[in-house]
């Protein structure tokens, strides 16, 4: 065999071995109610858990508390079966965090909070379709 099908055989298996090595580290997203099973009967896997922030009546986020050092902070997250639970993030909170329509927290409970490793956002898209409305222009008929 040349050493050019040997170094393509080694190279393939490695790219075998990492797809296999990822792929148990895949999670679908659950509710606070799971995660909180999950922590509690021993799983020490990082869970996803996706939801909204709650608003007031004037679209402005509510439940967002700075941390004592002024970099972390927690907020309030409600699930897809509208529970509402407190999530904290050791870290700066990230930009255009208060406009995002979903947030996917990945990390775990301790105790009664869910403590989040990495926050991802869905934030409206400044693509989408509108409707513009132009006043003042005379038609040609």
């Amino acid at each position: 065999m040349k050493k050019s099908h040997i170094l393509l055989i080694g190279v393939i298996a490695v790219a075998i071995f990492i797809i296999i090595s990822t792929a148990g580290d895949a999670s679908s997203y659950v509710t606070f109610s799971q995660a909180k099973a999950l922590f509690e009967s021993g799983n020490t896997k990082k869970i996803h858990v996706v939801g909204e922030l709650p608003k007031d009546s004037a679209g402005e986020v509510i439940g967002i508390e700075r941390g004592e050092d002024m970099v972390s902070f927690s907020f309030l997250m409600t699930d897809s079966n509208n529970e509402t639970r407190k999530v904290y993030y050791n870290e700066p909170m990230p930009p255009d965090f208060h406009r995002s329509e979903q947030v996917v927290v990945i990390g775990g409970f301790r105790d009664d909070i869910f403590i989040a490793d990495q926050i991802l956002l869905k934030c409206p898209s400044k693509y989408q379709e509108e409707t513009v409305k132009v006043t003042g222009v005379k038609t040609l008929d």
